[in-house]
């Protein structure tokens, strides 16, 4: 989301555009899936402006673009290509928007010219692009009845800040065929954190192709705007200092133990994967393959693609000024293109390596994104495995422990109020685990309460959330991640299978004092409406991917567990229209037959959609797959009740899942890892040693 106002190692490619612009258009890629490089997005726009397709033969207008991206080739030509091979032919896809007109147009790079363009005649649209935010303001403040408001609560016009909101799909006919942002405002006197003085009352539609006020409504009933005090959250407004805990720093001596080629990382001998940011996804994880651990080091495949298809995010406050705010981040903004640039030593520790980002503008010049992406290395003193046994029959203690290490990747996307922290990180014994953080500002709804009594607000207001500072409320609301997992288990062809722990009674004469027992029986979807699961504490299952045309020695089918976390499930009437356009959280799990073009769960153009392109629809057609090539989702969701320690920014909330091998090896792949030893650190740090020695002598 946009607002409008009044020593670490870098692997860095944003010094090419000088390059690129002085001497060339092109940046040899190495792999089917590499990003565009600058070159190839300038080239893109010179193609595209050179054609007919640029500008308007009616206005002066040339096109906007939505999103450009490489346009990947098949996956089975991706899967069958290898170093050494020739590369698939080059292509961009790229979606513009040009008198009201959506477009999806195929440039080949290679031969230079347009192959295909699409016109889209659906429902919904493109994100919202900073071209069109940088009218509001513009728009908005000089609107004459906004101005009379602001002058009614003597307010000063310099100091507002405008929020741009998307505003759903209701039914509306007024509504229909007409591209809208929502503006709210915010007053920023006294302090950064402006979502702190929401100016209650006021909203204001714009129609941003018309560049005009659609609606206006200010419904304000004496609502002050609250203080500034206390609301500032930067490093120089929270003097005298909390007393510092003493600093950890990891040491790499020898350097990490991966490498980066490109855009594709390798873990020692564990995991190999290809890595990009995505305009609309973020971070996308493709070709993961894991090392069976054994002497013969063979790559095996474990996940073709992965990464947060959609972002839905329903406030629970139905009043008149709020009931539209149910947002789908990743296809209203895109969680790419308002990723924010991390910082080192805070966001990453030592030692990180950060990788840029090269994003499309509206008008197509390429935008880098500095820091988009940072990897390294995790050691928090968890243990991977260990044991004691005491019951030796010479009476000898035998310890073993094993240090855990893993491999992050993270990125964080700022959409608005908002920060989302989300990793995929990668296990030594074979998981992957894929987090979110939540951060940032709650969304705080302007009140006249100061202090609740018996739950309710001044005159019994119904608040729709918790009293989080005088004057402040944060508003109840959900957050659903939904992921796109292209689990390619040991080969394509692959089948879902629930395990559903079912209790067993025994009968009183069977000889034993025990009266139940459980076990498990397996279940294979066979279509997609046998895989759409609602999680339940009650009804425990186990849910797998499996390849069954391959067995480990002892005949188990090879597979990986989802193991669910982050079980938050929708609270919505099926019939409310938020839950019509956020269908796909109707069940945490989902398994769809593979195809190339269902990868955003709210669908391809979200932007006021009407829910008629989305996870749910595309599940409904209920195609065969067992033994298929199929894709896992899974919606990781969190209930947000704020609190007054969320005020003024909120400590991170994290959540995440599990995708975990079960009888993919033919036994522990990480027997044979070696412990730490006080020899190996002894030359890092000095003193480590010795203070060992005094812990244990104590």
């Amino acid at each position: 989301m946009y607002t409008v106002m009044g020593s670490s190692s870098r692997l860095s490619y944003g010094f090419v555009l000088l390059l690129v612009c002085c001497c060339s258009l092109s940046v040899a890629h190495k792999h089917p899936l590499d990003p565009l490089s600058v070159g190839e997005h300038l080239a893109v726009r010179s193609i595209l402006a050179n054609s007919s397709l640029w500008c308007s033969t009616s206005t002066a207008d040339c096109n906007v673009i939505a999103s450009l991206e490489v346009d990947e080739p098949e996956k089975a030509d991706v899967k069958a290509w290898a170093p050494g091979k020739k590369l698939p032919p080059r292509k961009a896809v790229v979606v513009t928007r040009l008198d009201k007109v959506v477009r999806k147009i195929i440039v080949n790079l290679d031969t230079e010219e347009i192959e295909s363009s699409e016109v889209y005649e659906g429902y919904g649209g493109t994100a919202l692009n900073r071209y069109e935010v940088g009218l509001l303001a513009s728009i908005v403040s000089k609107y004459e009845p906004f101005l009379q408001s602001l002058i009614t609560r003597g307010l000063n016009l310099q100091q507002v800040n405008y929020l741009p909101l998307s505003p759903g799909w209701y039914g509306v006919p007024d509504d229909e065929g007409k591209r809208i942002v929502t503006v709210q405002v915010f007053y920023s006197n006294g302090t950064e954190n402006f979502y702190m003085r929401p100016i209650a009352g006021i909203s204001v539609q714009v129609d941003v192709d018309e560049q005009r006020v659609h609606k206006f409504s200010d419904n304000w009933q004496g609502v002050p705007i609250p203080g500034s005090q206390n609301t500032d959250y930067k490093l120089e407004a929270q003097y005298p200092l909390l007393p510092p805990l003493k600093i950890i720093s990891i040491e790499q001596p020898n350097g990490p133990s991966f490498t980066i080629d490109g855009y594709q990382i390798q873990w020692g001998d564990i995991w190999r994967f290809h890595l990009k940011m995505d305009s609309r996804a973020g971070t996308v994880i493709s070709m993961a393959e894991v090392s069976d651990g054994d002497e013969t080091k063979v790559w095996r495949s474990v996940m073709y693609k992965g990464f947060v298809s959609e972002m839905f995010v329903p406030y629970q406050d139905p009043t008149d000024d709020w009931y539209f705010k149910t947002y789908l981040d990743a296809g209203e903004y895109g969680l790419g293109a308002v990723s924010s640039a991390l910082q080192p030593l805070n966001d990453c520790p030592r030692h990180a390596y950060f990788l840029d980002a090269v994003l499309s503008t509206p008008s197509g010049v390429p935008m880098i994104k500095r820091n988009a992406i940072c990897i390294f290395e995790r050691y928090a003193g968890d243990v991977a495995w260990r044991h004691t046994e005491t019951f030796a029959i010479d009476g000898k203690t035998v310890t073993e422990v094993r240090p855990k290490v893993t491999l992050v990747v993270r990125m964080v996307t700022t959409v608005g109020n908002y920060d989302y922290l989300l990793d995929w990180e990668f296990q030594t014994d074979g998981p992957i685990r894929a987090t979110a953080g939540l951060t940032g500002m709650v969304m705080p709804r302007g009140t006249k309460t100061t202090v609740v009594e018996n739950g309710k607000g001044a005159d019994g207001e119904e608040l729709h959330g918790n009293l989080i500072s005088e004057n402040v409320v944060g508003v109840t609301h959900d957050h659903f991640l939904t992921y796109y997992l292209d689990l390619d288990v040991d080969g394509s062809e692959n089948s879902f299978v629930e395990s559903k722990m079912k209790t067993h009674h025994i009968t009183p004469n069977s000889g034993v004092p025990r009266k139940s027992y459980w076990d498990v029986e397996k279940h294979v979807a066979q279509t997609e409406a046998d895989a759409r699961i609602k999680l339940s504490l009650v009804a425990p299952s186990e849910f797998a991917v499996i390849n069954s045309k391959k067995t480990t020695r002892l005949g188990n089918d090879i597979s990986y567990r989802l193991v669910p976390g982050g079980t938050a499930a929708s609270l919505l009437d099926s019939a409310d229209f938020p839950a019509l356009r956020g269908a796909f959280i109707n069940n945490q799990i989902w398994v769809t037959q593979y195809h190339k073009d269902e990868k955003y769960a709210g669908g391809q153009y979200t932007y006021q959609s009407h829910g008629d392109d989305t996870l749910a629809v595309w599940s409904s057609r209920n195609r065969k797959i067992v033994n298929e090539d199929i894709v896992l989702w899974y919606t990781l969701g969190f209930h947000h009740v704020p609190v007054q320690e969320d005020f003024p920014i909120m400590p991170t909330v994290t959540g995440g899942f599990e995708l975990k091998p079960a009888n993919f090896f033919e036994h522990n792949p990480i027997l044979k890892t070696k412990p730490n030893t006080a020899s190996e650190f002894a030359n890092v740090f000095s003193s480590y040693l010795p203070r060992v020695e005094r812990s244990i002598n104590a």
